[in-house]
C-alpha cells in the first residue's frame, strides 16, 4: 500500500506556470512508471506524463514542451513543472504510480488546475 497526497494545484492565468507535487507515504523504488493523468468536466481521464525509475519520460502530444516529469526517490516524490499554461490544460490532475511487485496502481486524490484566459 501507498499513499499519494498531490498538491501545487490553483488558479492561474494563461501563460503562466505552477508545479505540482506528488509525495508517496513510502519509497517509490519499486514503483514504474510514476505519472501524472488528468480529467476535465465530461472528458476521460488522460496520461499527461509519465517517467520511469530509469528516468525515461512519456508525455501527451498535448505538452510536449511545455510540462516537464521528474522525480525523486530519495524524496519519495515526484513533480509536474507546467509551463505555458493554456485554458484547455484546465483539470483535475492525478499523481498515479504503478507498483512493480504487485501490478497495482495506486492515485492521489488530485488536484484541480485552472487556466484562466
Amino acid at each position: 500500500q501507498v499513499q499519494l497526497v498531490e498538491s501545487g494545484g490553483g488558479l492561474v492565468q494563461a501563460g503562466g506556470s505552477l508545479r505540482l507535487s506528488c509525495v508517496a507515504s513510502r519509497s517509490i523504488v519499486s514503483f514504474s512508471p510514476m505519472g501524472w493523468y488528468r480529467q476535465a468536466p465530461r472528458n476521460q481521464r488522460e496520461l499527461v506524463a509519465s517517467i520511469t525509475n530509469g528516468g525515461s519520460t512519456n508525455y501527451a502530444d498535448s505538452v510536449k514542451g511545455r510540462f516537464t516529469i521528474s522525480r525523486d526517490n530519495t524524496k519519495n516524490t515526484v513533480w509536474l513543472q507546467m509551463n505555458s499554461l493554456k485554458p484547455e490544460d484546465t483539470a483535475v490532475y492525478y499523481c498515479n504510480v504503478h507498483s512493480m511487485m504487485t501490478g497495482r496502481d495506486y492515485w492521489g486524490q488530485g488536484t484541480q488546475v485552472t487556466v484562466s484566459s
